[in-house]
């Protein structure tokens, strides 16, 4: 199948066009409706541990199976997004997470259970509509390109807001098994239609495009931070894995802490909607902020202010605090991850997109799904999750490290040359 079969590319005034628009919007619907195989382990932790008769540990590694098959597939469906465009990847993941949401309603066990959670839900369903459509909405935009990055992958928080409530709702009247089928029906109902939508393949980026936005470092440049960009790209994914190990203590475990801690499931679900939700507001604010000082700038921003959320965690205890704290991590981190794709954008070439961009989001979802196990498994060594906030600030302090250093390396690099500093 060639590319010409499915579309020929728009032409190069299409960028940031009404046609850009509109396709980001189409974009932010399907990450939103994606994103159900993200939260859905979150709110189903709890009863899917009784009725299988594990541990917490255990009954935390679907999670985990499906955030490594979201960044293998991440790549995977990048790479088939290049070749045939993003329509493919998109219909490929309705299918997959139609049969994936369905066979974990029906599985009869939890090794069945964490099967269809990892290669249809992760690999061949939500990465679909993550990765491909990051990268794809990058090509679409140029002045743009950070609000534009942080309104496509505010889909991603809107899921987060929207899906814990619903679905903990229809666990509770229905039982996960028939809510998990629902879902299922739903994510084929509804992704296939749309992807259509994306028929039309990106235009050709213009010559002028070469240098990263707000006069940051050119996007073509050779040397990525003054390194090589096999050890660039490394120093991203350790990061990334880093700051997502110590972001997913929060997102995959507050409802389990919740109900703990005797204030029960819902409360938790409610928790975990306000943080994602002002999570939307975080990527907005971060987008326009990018724009002008920068990528890494603002990962070095959204990383402190992570780490300062999460050691706000450890002395709230009563049911209104944590109120406010999940709200102040919702606000401090969600815009972190877009950050890594305009880092990516802005330090290396437009050409290879869709396989760089790929490969930093897959370790950070690497990062979610080892944080995700990472919790549950202190928690069984120790009885207690105080242990795995400690765990994922240590983890913050390393990502910290590593984006400081490679702020400073731009920044001398810069004042070698003997021009201004350029924005990260």
């Amino acid at each position: 199948m060639s590319q010409r079969t499915l579309a020929t590319p728009a032409p190069a005034s299409a960028i940031e066009s009404r046609q850009a628009w509109l396709r980001l919007a189409v974009s932010l619907l399907l990450m939103t409706i994606g994103g159900a195989g993200m939260y859905s382990m979150t709110v189903v932790l709890a009863p899917v541990q009784a009725e299988f008769g594990i541990g917490r540990g255990t009954a935390s590694l679907p999670y985990t199976l499906t955030m490594v098959g979201f960044g293998l597939g991440g790549i995977l469906m990048g790479r088939l997004a290049d070749r045939h465009g993003v329509m493919v990847p998109v219909l490929v993941g309705g299918l997959g997470l139609g049969a994936g949401f369905v066979g974990a309603g029906l599985a009869p066990g939890p090794w069945a259970f964490g099967a269809a959670h990892g290669l249809l839900i992760g690999l061949l369903g939500t990465s679909a509509t993550f990765a491909p459509l990051v990268a794809d909405t990058s090509l679409w935009f140029e002045r743009r390109r950070g609000i534009a990055l942080a309104i496509c992958m505010s889909g991603n928080y809107v899921a987060g807001a929207v899906w814990p409530p619903v679905l903990q709702h229809f666990v509770a009247t229905a039982g996960w098994r028939a809510t998990y089928v629902g879902v299922g029906l739903f994510c084929l109902a509804t992704v296939v239609p749309l992807a259509f939508a994306l028929r039309q393949r990106p235009p050709a980026a213009p010559a002028a495009a070469a240098a990263g936005p707000a006069g940051g470092a050119p996007a073509e440049g050779a040397r990525p931070f003054g390194l090589s960009p096999g050890t660039a790209q490394g120093l991203l994914c350790v990061a990334g894995v880093a700051c997502c190990v110590a972001m997913s203590m929060p997102q995959v475990h507050i409802v389990a802490y919740c109900t703990d801690l005797g204030f029960g499931p819902a409360r938790g679900a409610e928790m975990l909607a306000l943080m994602l939700g002002l999570g939307v507001v975080s990527r907005l604010v971060s987008g326009w902020i990018s724009d002008r000082i920068g990528g890494l700038r603002t990962l070095l921003l959204g990383s402190m202010l992570q780490g300062i959320a999460l050691l706000l965690f450890l002395p709230a205890g009563g049911l209104a605090s944590l109120y406010l704290v999940a709200g102040l991590f919702g606000l401090f981190q969600g815009g972190i991850v877009p950050a890594y794709a305009l880092v990516v954008r802005q330090h290396f070439p437009a050409a290879e997109a869709g396989r760089r961009v790929g490969t930093v989001l897959m370790a950070t979802l690497l990062g979610m799904a080892l944080g995700g196990w990472m919790s549950g498994a202190v928690f069984d060594l120790t009885g207690s999750y105080r242990a795995a906030f400690v765990n994922g600030i240590a983890w913050n302090a390393l990502n910290l490290v590593i984006v400081g250093t490679l702020l400073l390396r731009v920044r001398r690099a810069r004042a070698a040359e003997g021009a201004a500093p350029a924005l990260g």
